[in-house]
This record gives C-alpha cells, structure tokens and sequence, in this order.
C-alpha cells in the first residue's frame, strides 16, 4: 500500500529538539494563528471560551469585557491553560500548543498596560464596526505570561524528534 507520510508509521522518536529550535516553532505559531481556546474555572466549574489572541514573545495577550464570566473566573484563579492550534488536515499537519500560566488582568492604568497595548491589533475591528481609529479602546487586556508549554507538532518525526515537546520559562 502507498503511504503518504511514510514517517508517521511506527513508534514515535523520542528526541527533545533543541531550546533555540523549539522556542522558534512555538513564536512561528503563536505568530500565525490569533484565536485560541481559554480554559479557566470559577464557582460553576470549567468554562472553555474561545477569543482572539494575540502575543509578546511567550506571553498571550487578549481582550475582555468586564464582568464576563472568563474575567470572573480569573478573578476567583488566575491559573488557566490556553489551546492554540493550526488547522487539521491530516495526521502530517498536526500543530498546536497548550499554554499554562496566570493571567493577570490589566487596566489603563496598571504600568504594564503600556508594554502589552501595542501587540493588540484592534485597528481592523473598529474599522468593521464604523468606530473612529482616533478613539481606540481601552478596555481590560489579559496578558498570561507562559510558564509551561506542550507543543505538538507531528511534522518533528520527519526529522527524528518527538512530535511533543516541552518548554519551560526559565525564570520560573
């Protein structure tokens, strides 16, 4: 039988891809896809929300609305875990990253919103919407830093590493 990626049949290798590389792929993806999957827990248990994303180096950057049940529930625990992936079309083309960490919620007024406001691309939504870009929106930005990351990408086992790979920050 012909198989199209014949590198796929068998055990998976086990090789961890270097730092540098890995750290690469990771800013290669969270650079190529802006939504991602929020997981966060509150009083009514897990809650999953999908939102637009965007990032500063290892930190995922998104919008909220005050009082949403997302921003309640990071009120109650920061700690939250992220799904970014690519689009599925096959085994070969699996790419995706789980992001933890704790989110933390930013104001006009906190320092820090000066140094995560400029990766927020919110020029084209305003636009969408007939809103003046002389007047952007200063709502709440959650910013969460990384802390840990299971990337998968099924592509490594072509060049012999193991299509789940593991980054730590190395602050932490």
């Amino acid at each position: 039988m012909t198989v199209t990626n014949p590198w796929l049949a068998g055990p998976s290798p086990t090789a961890r891809l270097p730092r540098e590389r890995l750290e690469e792929r990771i800013l290669n993806l969270l650079s190529t896809q802006n939504m991602c999957v929020l997981a966060t827990t509150g009083p009514s248990g897990a809650l999953a929300t999908p939102v637009r994303c965007f990032h500063l180096g290892f930190s995922l950057i998104f919008t909220a609305a005050a009082g949403t049940p997302k921003l309640r529930n990071i009120a109650a625990d920061p700690r939250v875990s992220i799904g970014v992936f690519a689009p599925l079309v096959g085994q070969a083309s699996s790419r995706g990253a789980q992001i933890f960490g704790e989110a933390r919620v930013l104001t006009p007024e906190d320092a820090d919103f000066a140094a995560f406001w400029p990766a927020v691309r919110w020029q084209s939504d305003h636009v969408e919407r007939s809103r003046d870009l002389d007047d952007p929106p200063l709502g709440p930005l959650v910013v969460v830093p990384a802390e840990r990351i299971v990337y998968t990408e099924h592509w490594l086992r072509r060049d012999g590493y193991a299509p789940r790979q593991f980054w730590r920050d190395q602050a932490t």
